[in-house]
């Protein structure tokens, strides 16, 4: 499933592709921009995303 996000860090609209099959997922992503590392948290209920959050990594 691709989705639409705003970079944490250069605040372009970037997009990301997430695996609807894992309920709970946390992990890092760079973004395809500015390449800053993004810590992508998402919650899928019947394969349907209802929480998603995309926030920086303290360095």
């Amino acid at each position: 499933m691709e989705h639409f996000f705003q970079c944490p860090y250069c605040w372009e609209n970037v997009s990301i592709l997430l695996d609807a099959s894992v309920p709970e997922q946390t992990y890092i992503e760079d973004c395809e921009v500015c390449c800053n590392p993004i810590e992508v948290t998402c919650v899928f209920n019947n394969q349907e995303l209802t929480s998603f959050q995309a926030q920086s990594i303290e360095q």
